[in-house]
């Protein structure tokens, strides 16, 4: 029997280990917080998953929640007209939602990590809690036939080295801050469809308002992504959750209010229902070196840690979890060398570089094409279709996204008339 420890107990290292533990490894799991302090603590992330993550999820028969959580049947875009904020209330120039083939959910982190971590300790998973520092490592290295590092911060990240030909920024492109609030109405345009609605600020940031189940069941996500240095990058040192609430009604009101005409009921749904911070995204060499000559492999935003202005994160973890586990299943008896390492991580690499590219696109100023191209989504149904589909598959983006000339002949071609 394979003996295999994970360091890290978020959506990726959990996937991996409860995946294992089912295909007969024994598995270590190390976390820094038990089960009933991570349900205890603070908001983690505002993970939406769209299907192809949550199908990784039901094959593993880890969908506890499938029920409960809010099926989110739509994503929908809107665009403040440029400088309309300046004399009062921001006006929409655009509006418009698209359908997604298979529903997405959001199970707030604490619920979802928690209850994994529960089940894979009744199932005989080894659990230890322990913050792990490198020389753990090194010692466990010489113990377990592989090791894998799922914990995304912290001293662990510092092994992987970045990469630079893949990480174009330095420096956080967005200061972020979360609320997870009870008491929004809906949006009037579709009041009985559930969706994610991004909220585009021309020179500013963003605003994304998603449905989401937490520990005190069904509630939503409310998170600005602010150009740092700009009018929302105010969060900074703000310590108490209802001036961070405050805050940020503040700012909706101004910059997008038709999102907060729906909050003006709301209130937090617990004390740790804030998160602020921020962080450059990167990607890493995968593979770490440990004092002793050890080998150790990174896994999702460990390795590949994008932005969340297209909320890719937990739908990347998963993706990853799918690809690492099928790897290693696939190595039978053999050694987990460097070899296989970098290829395990190159498997990963095809979905996860489409990611990269598309969230690095969207934090840089829209080009007029793809600006054309969102205005367009508005008049022509399948245009937003396609739009929201891509949250699922950014690899589509592609096909219709980055090139002007493919987004304008894609144009041409659902307009039928040519009138793009």
């Amino acid at each position: 029997m394979r003996k295999i420890l994970v360091v890290g107990a978020g959506q990726s290292g959990l996937q991996i280990a409860l995946g294992l533990q089912s295909q007969g490894y024994e598995v270590t799991l190390m976390s820094n917080r038990t089960a009933d302090e991570i349900r205890t603590g603070r908001v983690m992330s505002t993970q939406c998953m769209f299907h192809t993550a949550l199908q990784h999820e039901r094959d593993l028969q880890l969908n506890f929640w499938e029920s409960q959580a809010p099926k989110i049947e739509g994503l929908g875009v809107s665009v403040a007209a440029p400088g309309s904020w300046a004399e009062g209330p921001a006006a929409r120039a655009i509006d418009w939602l698209g359908r997604l083939d298979g529903y997405a959910q959001s199970i707030d982190q604490r619920v979802k990590m928690a209850g994994w971590m529960e089940t894979f300790a009744q199932r005989g998973g080894q659990l230890v809690i322990h913050g792990a520092a490198v020389g753990d490592l090194d010692y466990f290295s010489r113990t377990y036939d592989l090791v894998l590092v799922a914990a995304g911060k912290g001293e662990l990240v510092q092994m992987f080295a970045r990469d630079p030909e893949r990480s174009p920024y330095s420096e956080p492109q967005r200061a972020l801050a979360v609320s997870y609030v009870h008491g929004l109405g809906p949006r009037p345009e579709h009041p009985d469809t559930e969706g994610v609605r991004c909220n585009l600020v021309p020179g500013v940031g963003e605003l994304f308002v998603m449905p989401c189940l937490t520990t005190s069941g069904r509630a939503d996500i409310l998170f600005w992504e602010g150009i740092p240095g700009g009018p929302l990058d105010v969060f900074n040192g703000v310590k108490d959750p209802a001036e961070h609430l405050s805050l940020t009604l503040e700012l909706m009101e101004r910059y997008v209010p038709w999102e907060y005409a729906r909050a003006t009921k709301v209130e937090l749904t617990d004390a740790g229902g804030t998160l602020a911070g921020r962080y450059a995204p990167t990607v890493r060499n995968p593979i770490g070196r440990l004092p002793g000559g050890g080998l150790v492999l990174g896994v999702a935003d460990v390795v590949v840690a994008n932005d969340p202005i297209t909320g890719q994160g937990s739908n990347s973890a998963s993706k990853c979890a799918a690809a690492y586990l099928a790897s290693i299943v696939e190595r039978g008896d053999k050694p987990f060398d460097e070899e296989w390492m970098r290829a395990t991580f190159d498997r990963y690499w095809d979905t996860a570089q489409h990611v990269t590219k598309w969230t690095n696109a969207m934090l840089a100023p829209p080009p007029e094409h793809i600006l054309n191209l969102i205005g367009a989504a508005g008049e022509i149904q399948p245009v937003a279709d396609r739009f929201a589909n891509g949250f699922n598959d950014p690899a589509d983006f592609e096909n219709f996204f980055y090139d002007p000339e493919k987004t304008q002949a894609y144009l041409v071609e659902v307009s039928g008339a040519g009138a793009a």
